[in-house]
């Protein structure tokens, strides 16, 4: 393990719009990017990536959505050596939902090159399939620290070829109690490595870690990302009774197509959707009650807008990076002012505008207070009954997520998809939106107003030469 004491410091790093193309890049991953539309660096990706692919350890303190995972993807990219087939790059996540973004990203950056192999290994599926598929090996795993762990203890999962350790959301796996863990996995990695460490906050755990693992680290820290322009806050007054009524006050005056509601407890999120589906609105939660594949599927038809409103915990939507999050909604006020600024700062991002609106009681106002003081700024507060819905339309949400049987399993791609829905069902680029492949099924995201039609002749065709079986995902 590595053991060095000292760290080199950087400072905070200002946003600057660089292009890519100044990066010591390889042309197709300069092409990819281009492609994929990634044209200029995001702040972290500017500071970071320079050192990243200089070869250095680094220290990174970065939130979701910064486009941290692009910057340490081209940075273990480019370290790979796609003809030697081992275990050359591992990120390890706090999270299913953020290690499957990130092996998603990592697929999209790597698609010039065909036969890089990317496996995702996290609990909630069987060991089995996992461990077959090591056998047939892989460049680059991400997955949970538990169940990296696990495939280390079995043997199932070897690491002498390793020369990048990504942790990325290094300070949410230590309040998961992953410290241990990620101490094993890390011991199991070969002394001479690249590690490279994002983190949104940086606790002693966080300096502990880099102690122990980073040969001189650089550090980079960002300045705050979300500029109080485009989170714009409002609080509202309301009696404890009442909240649950009043978030469908605040969907028919605003009218955000996307909207993650916070509350404290599951029974709370479970109430908060009988009440909006009651009133007419698509909404969906996340617990842990769930099994995977639920959890899933309710993260790929809320991400692919099918769905206007996902309630849920602090705890249930860590590791959630949801783009293009038109609102936030806090039906209880957390005491803990960072918590705050962490649920409200998933929306306006990529200088788009977002709203936070907050349902406070009287015995709240102590909360806000804090948030305030711990923010600096003065919070702004709306009598909810001055709000009047914007239209008599029902809040319906823009797209219908459909799912196809088969996945990466029978080698379907997202190509395969949209060549079936333009050629069976006529329709074009502007009219899909996601594709997601997993292994058993794929989601794709339609628009609303063709999906039916869509379906009926989809459904007469074939795919990959099969017969296509699939299901609309609706309530």
């Amino acid at each position: 393990m590595m053991n060095e004491s000292t760290h080199t410091p950087a400072p905070v790093i200002e946003a600057q719009a660089r292009p890519f193309s100044e990066l010591p890049l390889s042309p197709s991953l300069l092409a990819t990017l281009g492609q994929l539309e990634y044209h200029a660096m995001t702040p972290i990706q500017a500071a970071s990536l320079p050192l990243a692919l200089a070869g250095k350890d680094l220290i990174a303190q970065a939130k979701t959505g910064s486009g941290k995972t692009v910057a340490f993807a081209l940075a273990l990219l480019t370290n790979l050596n796609p003809r030697r087939f081992a275990v050359q790059a591992m990120v390890l996540c706090p999270t299913r939902e953020l290690a499957d973004q990130v092996a998603q990203e990592i697929r999209r950056l790597a698609r010039a090159e065909d036969n890089i192999k990317i496996l995702t290994l996290c609990g909630g599926n069987t060991m089995r399939p996992q461990m077959q598929s090591l056998e047939h090996g892989a460049h680059i795993v991400v997955g949970t620290p538990g169940r990296i762990m696990d495939h280390l203890e079995r043997g199932s999962l070897t690491l002498d070829a390793l020369n990048t350790l990504v942790l990325d959301e290094a300070d949410r796996m230590l309040d998961m109690g992953f410290h241990d863990d990620i101490v094993y996995v890390a011991s199991q990695c070969p002394r001479e490595r690249q590690t490279l460490l994002f983190s949104a906050t940086y606790p002693e755990g966080i300096a502990e870690l880099a102690h122990r693992f980073q040969r001189n680290p650089h550090q980079v820290t960002l300045a705050e990302q979300h500029a109080g322009s485009k989170i714009r806050q409002r609080f509202f007054e309301v009696a404890h009774h009442a909240r649950l009524q009043a978030v469908g006050t605040l969907l028919r005056h605003y009218r955000p197509e996307s909207t993650l509601a916070f509350c404290n407890t599951k029974q709370q999120c479970r109430d908060l959707v009988d009440e909006l589906t009651r009133q007419g609105f698509q909404a969906l939660t996340l617990n842990g009650d769930m099994d995977q594949r639920e959890r899933d599927q309710v993260l790929i038809r809320f991400a692919n807008r099918s769905c206007s409103v996902l309630v849920a915990t602090d705890v249930a939507a860590r590791g959630l990076d949801i783009a293009d999050l038109e609102a936030v909604i806090n039906v209880d006020v957390t005491p803990d002012p960072e918590i705050h600024t962490h649920r409200i700062g998933r929306t306006g991002r990529a200088d788009r505008d977002g709203w936070a609106l907050s349902l406070c009681s009287s015995a709240d106002r102590r909360r806000v207070d804090n948030i305030a003081h711990s923010t600096g700024t003065e919070p702004e507060w709306q009598a909810l009954d001055s709000l009047v819905p914007a239209s008599d339309e029902p809040l319906t949400p823009p797209m219908v997520t459909l799912q196809i049987l088969g996945g990466r399993k029978e080698k379907i791609r997202p190509g395969d998809v949209m060549g079936a829905l333009a050629g069976e069902a006529g329709l074009t680029r502007e009219q899909v939106g996601k594709i997601t492949v997993t292994d058993q099924s794929t989601y794709v995201a339609l628009r609303r107003e063709i999906a039916t039609d869509a379906m009926r002749k989809l459904a007469a065709g074939k795919l990959k030469g099969k017969a296509v079986k699939l299901r609309a995902l609706e309530d």
